[in-house]
């Protein structure tokens, strides 16, 4: 019963939110506008990272989301531009290291099974947000 409520109260919500974009109101910010899930096998390797990122990181990782206003708030108090809290704008990540917080977490962010970002989907999130390298 509460699922279904809930399931209820979203879909009004998605309406509201619909008819204030239409009626002129601004869009909702990036990180609630994520991408589709590429269509496809989630074990097989290859599938777009960048749609993967989007739909699997993006509620934290996308502009206005909790993770990147806390990473740009960490970078700024180490000199850094605000533009490097987006995770997209860094290329100081390795494969490596992006693989190991997403696995096992790092403060705020929850570690995340591979129920949630199987190997291959965190593979190329990991090749194509890890501009250092392995």
């Amino acid at each position: 019963m509460k699922t279904r409520l809930a399931g209820r109260a979203m879909a009004v919500w998605v309406i509201a939110a619909g008819v204030a974009w239409a009626d002129g109101a601004p869009p909702p910010p990036p990180y609630q506008m994520r991408a589709p899930l590429p269509e496809g096998d989630r074990l097989v390797p290859g599938r777009d990272a960048d749609a993967l990122f989007s739909n699997r990181c993006g509620a934290c990782h996308l502009a206005g989301g909790m993770g990147t206003n806390i990473l740009t708030k960490e970078r700024m108090a180490l000199g850094a531009p605000p533009e490097s809290g987006l995770l997209v704008n860094r290329s100081d990540l390795t494969r490596s290291y992006i693989t190991t917080v997403v696995r096992h977490g790092k403060r705020a962010m929850p570690s995340l099974s591979r129920v949630e970002v199987t190997d291959a989907e965190l593979a190329a999130i990991a090749r194509w947000l890890g501009k250092a390298g392995e």
